[in-house]
């Protein structure tokens, strides 16, 4: 078994090995604002829930390969809010069109032709398409590296939660209904329908 000191790789290697190891990924369709009230649409697969007492999520949007930060983090840091939607299989082909680099202040939504829908509570825009919105402010930022691809951590405290009625089921949502996809390495992607259960021990 290969055993590899892990400062003796390339960043890239190193980027390479936990995306291909670490899966599948759920993933975070982030809708953000600017100031100036320009919205921001992206996708990023280090993603996860952390606890129900604030209920919170947590995502990691990585500088690009010069160290240039992602728009949704500049975005964050200056309102301290976004919106956190689901992608599913309905929306995926979408949500991957949302991870294509364009200038700071276009619109991924007018782009791509989704539509953002208002929040309760926070300013940015939800993403009507997708099957759970999560509006949220803003706990911490934590940045680990400013440099190529460097990882910053974003923790929010979700306020308001929204889900599809087709999906709700009194609050029992299950996998089946919200068919989310996951995110493995290179182009590939995974569905949540090969599903199996293990009763937890007692």
């Amino acid at each position: 078994m290969p055993s590899i000191e892990v400062e003796k790789l390339s960043v890239r290697e190193r980027y390479h090995l936990l995306v291909s190891t670490v899966i599948p990924r759920p993933i975070a369709w982030v809708s953000s604002l600017n100031h100036a009230g320009q919205t921001n649409l992206a996708p990023f697969s280090f993603f996860n829930a952390i606890a129900a007492n604030p209920m919170s999520v947590c995502f990691a949007p990585v500088n690009d390969r010069n160290g240039k930060p992602k728009d949704t983090l500049l975005n964050i840091k200056e309102t301290g809010q976004f919106v956190v939607n689901i992608a599913s299989e309905d929306n995926a082909e979408k949500m991957n069109a949302t991870a294509e680099t364009y200038p700071y202040g276009v619109s991924e939504f007018e782009k791509v032709g989704l539509t953002p829908v208002p929040s309760l509570k926070v300013k940015a825009p939800r993403v009507k398409e997708s099957p759970v919105q999560m509006e949220c402010e803003l706990l911490q930022i934590v940045t680990l590296s400013e440099g190529p691809l460097g990882g910053n951590l974003i923790i929010g405290k979700v306020v308001v939660f929204h889900a599809d009625e087709k999906i709700w089921n009194n609050g029992d949502i299950r996998h089946q209904d919200l068919k989310a996809v996951g995110r493995m390495a290179g182009n590939w992607y995974s569905r949540t329908r090969d599903a199996f259960e293990l009763i937890r021990p007692k």
